[in-house]
């Protein structure tokens, strides 16, 4: 199994997009096209900044991604929200990769600021995640701070990234 695993192949995020990573009724990352990471580099629970947890993943650009079709005309950009997204998807994988049952929602960002573009050159994009607070009783919850880059220079950062496992109906 995956418990201890600190990196994921492509191959691995479709697994838990399918739900064959955790089991069907856990929580899973969304599949193609709004994955939006290729490959996990880094997973642990005890480093980053926080020493709480770190996350590293990566997405490659290319020019043939949906989003530059249809975001701007004649001006392609990644839109933000897909990199906020990526960061709240990076979160909730990190609470699964604990053990924690339970369907992933974003709860919520306290402050996300935008200083710069990923356009269709871009090669690289890399979403980090410190841990600041993993809360595992009834609460499943991870709270975290993360930035995006785009070929080496952070163009977004989020603080305190929130999202929950719940089970079934616990939501409202």
């Amino acid at each position: 199994m995956t418990e201890r695993q600190s990196s994921f192949s492509y191959e691995d995020l479709i697994d838990s997009s399918e739900g064959r990573m955790w089991g069907p009724e856990n929580a899973q990352l969304p599949a193609p096209p709004m994955l939006m990471m290729d490959r996990i580099t880094h997973i642990d629970e005890d480093g980053g900044e926080y020493g709480k947890g770190h996350i590293v993943a990566e997405l490659d650009i290319n020019k043939d991604l949906w989003f530059f079709d249809c975001h701007f005309k004649g001006d392609p950009v990644m839109p933000g929200c897909l990199g906020l997204d990526a960061m709240w998807q990076l979160v909730g994988f990190f609470l699964c990769w604990k053990g924690n049952p339970g369907k992933g929602r974003a709860l919520g960002v306290g402050e996300v600021k935008f200083k710069g573009e990923i356009k269709p050159d871009t090669q690289l994009v890399r979403y980090v995640i410190d841990l600041k607070r993993v809360i595992q009783r009834k609460l499943i919850m991870a709270i975290g701070d993360g930035r995006v880059e785009a070929d080496g220079k952070t163009i977004y950062t989020a603080k305190d990234l929130r999202v929950g496992l719940f089970k079934p109906g616990e939501m409202a």
